[in-house]
């Protein structure tokens, strides 16, 4: 027997519910959401999609050309390398060390910029000056150069180049942190929230953090692209993750030696830098436009 209801309820999406129906309307945002799924997945599960050890050699396989040339191997999907090591295999391995690498640096750098950030905007007189100026000076320097000095100064290493990494970062989240802090003290709600008698740990927490969604996100992904980049080029200078480390940069650095006689060597790490990059600006496009069409609407 058919059940009927009594009272005609309309149904409300939740805020991330019309996040998600706003971003699956571009197919481009989708598209870069599938390529980055992808390349986490490659992260996650890189020992059980690869065929060879990372750092297993083959004397009689050297520099054999991918499964597609006329001469190369259906087990050799990418070819080999100058060593004999299974090309796909370091790729993937690549795409977890540069990926894993770059997301903790950015959640580091995130955790300690929005904390410094909301503190900077919270501060008034010559504290909030300071604090001001000195996160925009930095700004104006690029996050590689920052890098390239600190690693300069405590050595070369994936570990130092992470934290090298993070700390040009900081400055980027202290500035977007503190602007938005700024702004949103001066609107009626934290009027509001401070006449009942909240602190400004409650009124950041509470108040000010539920709003930085959009900022966040933007930023993150912005900063994740930027991490991805200058890891990669920290390890193509030799300054970063050290071989045989199956870092992408290195991986194709190792590559430029055998450039004319096997150039799948730098194009093929080469390009999976280009698409996990592209991928992480086009998701962050798209949500930055999906959380602008929730606002509005």
């Amino acid at each position: 027997m058919p059940q009927y209801s009594l009272y005609e309820e309309e149904f409300h999406p939740s805020p991330w519910q019309r996040t998600w129906r706003a971003f699956k309307e571009s197919h481009i945002a989708m598209a870069g959401a599938v390529l980055l799924c992808v390349f986490v997945v490659f992260a996650l599960f890189a020992p059980l999609l690869t065929p060879y050890g990372v750092n297993e050699q083959n004397i009689d396989g050297l520099l054999v050309p991918p499964s597609w040339t006329g001469n190369g191997s259906i087990s050799h999907l990418f070819g080999t390398d100058s060593l004999g090591r299974d090309l796909f295999t370091r790729v993937i391995y690549g795409c977890r060390v540069t990926l894993g690498s770059a997301f903790i640096t950015v959640v580091l750098a995130m955790l300690v910029g929005v904390s410094l950030g909301a503190f900077a905007g919270m501060l008034r007189g010559v504290r909030s000056s300071i604090a001001n100026h000195l996160p925009d000076a930095l700004m104006a320097i690029p996050t590689l150069l920052i890098a390239i000095i600190i690693v300069a100064i405590f050595g070369t290493g994936l570990v130092n180049s992470m934290w090298a990494i993070t700390l040009a970062l900081i400055p980027q989240f202290v500035h977007h942190t503190r602007s938005l802090v700024r702004t949103e003290m001066k609107k009626d709600y934290i009027v509001a929230s401070k006449l009942d008698g909240a602190n400004k740990w409650q009124l950041f927490t509470y108040s000010i953090l539920p709003n930085m969604t959009e900022m966040l996100v933007v930023q993150g992904t912005i900063a994740l692209s930027i991490a991805v980049i200058d890891i990669s080029a920290l390890g193509f200078l030799n300054l970063g993750a050290q071989s045989p480390l199956p870092e992408l940069g290195a991986i194709l650095s190792d590559g430029l030696d055998v450039t004319y006689l096997a150039p799948w060597n730098v194009a093929l790490p080469g390009m999976a830098i280009f698409f996990l990059v592209l991928s992480i600006n086009v998701v962050g496009d798209g949500l930055r436009s999906a959380l602008r069409k929730r606002v509005n609407h």
